[in-house]
């Protein structure tokens, strides 16, 4: 989350007035995440987080609130979206198409245990359960088609070995076949900051659905896997939490290898690409590409079996 569009305070009140939750109290920006303007909200009602899409198209924004709303009557801890008189989750604000969103308690955890992964795990299985039968849901949007697109985009950009890592890498995928593993809605973006937790400890949100689509779920557990595991007992707690809910199927684990080469390319373009066109805000947050570049080259060089 980060801030490119900046909101007075008159608009916003006038913004949330149809939503009936009274008096505007205080609201900030917040700085963090990369691809939307966020905003803490106070009102008479209680804390709420106010998002700006600043190039979501508002057909997939459609998408994304129903799932959000779905998944939170499912009872998955992540924010629904607050509705007006007419049933409307989003109306412009600033020029943007804006939505408010409960805010969740907790904070996220910069180093996670093992059990962490596993409740992580867990919870990624039910979600993806939960949003199995949800009708007409959008393609990842950083999917397979999108990461050989924006890939050979970035190519001619990069030094001459980042150059040749990418075009093999990307010749590498273009050999798989994911469409034989099972699919569904996933997440496709749930890092750390992604994840908040109790005083207690306990899993109390999951938060940004706005890369969800559908995909190979594999790939959501690869995302995760490539962010939170940093070693063989944090993978195998992740591994055998998601499995408690959704058992893995054969394919699954024969694709692994190669599908967390396939999530780590995912981020290393997406934080080239915001590298090489950066956008303006108030408040933004740019991330190192070279982590997930590292990853990359690790993964290629020692693959690593699923758990079992």
């Amino acid at each position: 989350m980060s801030v490119y569009t900046k909101v007075g305070r008159d608009e916003l009140t006038a913004w949330l007035q149809p939503l009936g939750l009274g008096e505007l109290i205080d609201y900030a920006g917040i700085a963090a995440g990369m691809q939307n303007s966020n905003y803490f909200v106070t009102t008479a009602s209680g804390r709420f987080v106010l998002t700006l899409f600043e190039r979501i198209e508002t057909s997939a924004l459609d998408f994304y609130l129903a799932l959000q709303d779905k998944l939170a009557q499912s009872g998955i801890p992540c924010p629904r979206p607050v509705a007006d008189g007419d049933g409307r989750y989003w109306r412009n604000l600033a020029g943007k198409a804006a939505a408010l969103l409960t805010c969740l308690p907790g904070a996220a955890l910069e180093s996670p245990g093992a059990e962490h992964c596993r409740a992580v795990g867990q919870m990624l299985a039910r979600l993806h359960r939960a949003a199995a039968d949800l009708p007409n849901p959008l393609p990842n949007p950083c999917g397979t088609a999108w990461r050989q697109a924006v890939g050979k985009t970035l190519r001619p950009l990069l030094a001459p070995d980042e150059h040749d890592l990418l075009a093999d890498e990307l010749a590498f995928q273009t050999e798989q076949d994911y469409s034989i593993l099972p699919r569904g809605v996933i997440h496709a973006d749930l890092f750390r900051d992604n994840v908040l937790w109790d005083a207690a400890g306990r899993l109390s949100g999951v938060l940004d659905f706005y890369f969800a689509g559908e995909d190979a779920l594999l790939f959501d557990l690869a995302v995760v896997a490539n962010d939170w595991c940093s070693d063989d007992e944090a993978l195998a707690a992740l591994i055998a939490g998601y499995a408690s809910q959704r058992p893995l199927t054969e394919a699954e684990r024969a694709a692994w290898p190669a599908m967390r080469r396939a999530a780590a390319l995912r981020f290393w373009l997406l934080r080239l690409e915001v590298r090489q066109q950066p956008r303006q805000g108030e408040v933004v947050t740019i991330k190192n590409p070279d982590d997930f570049r590292h990853l990359l080259a690790r993964f290629r060089l020692a693959p690593e079996a699923l758990p079992r």
